[in-house]
């Protein structure tokens, strides 16, 4: 079975052209916690702890209800298709962080106002890509 992923490596992905943010904005609380706010959450407060992969995964697992031991097989399926990746994440689409993957794949998020998102936008050894258009119009 091929295994697809969606980490990077020493890439750092900027906001969408069309985002509406002016800086990186925690996602708001609803009654149940919605994949932006969830995504938000494991990396804020774990920087370069987790690859895209981990991430995407846990928000899965934790929103079908998965237990630990289910954990293994469910991410062999989970990963038996492509998923999307942080191009398409709200986070970078609508809430105006971009996400750091270093060269272990880990990640991190800057909010697009703060100077760590310039320096990555400046820095020659950091391969730069940009989140999806929320909109097809040009």
């Amino acid at each position: 079975m091929k295994i697809h992923t969606t980490n990077y490596f020493d890439t750092f992905i900027e906001v969408a052209e069309d985002t509406k943010a002016y800086c990186g904005t925690k996602p708001s609380t609803k009654d149940k916690k919605t994949v932006a706010e969830m995504q938000y959450d494991l990396i804020a407060k774990n920087p370069y702890k987790y690859t895209s992969d981990d991430i995407f995964f846990q928000v899965f697992a934790d929103r079908n209800d998965l237990i630990k031991t289910e954990y293994k097989q469910a991410r062999e399926q989970f990963f038996s298709k492509g998923q999307p990746c942080f191009r398409a994440s709200p986070l970078t689409k609508t809430y105006g962080f971009g996400i750091h993957c270093d060269n272990d794949g880990k990640v991190a998020l800057y909010g697009m106002e703060t100077e760590e998102y310039q320096e990555f936008l400046t820095d020659p050894k950091v391969k730069k890509c940009k989140a999806m258009k929320s909109s097809r119009q040009k």
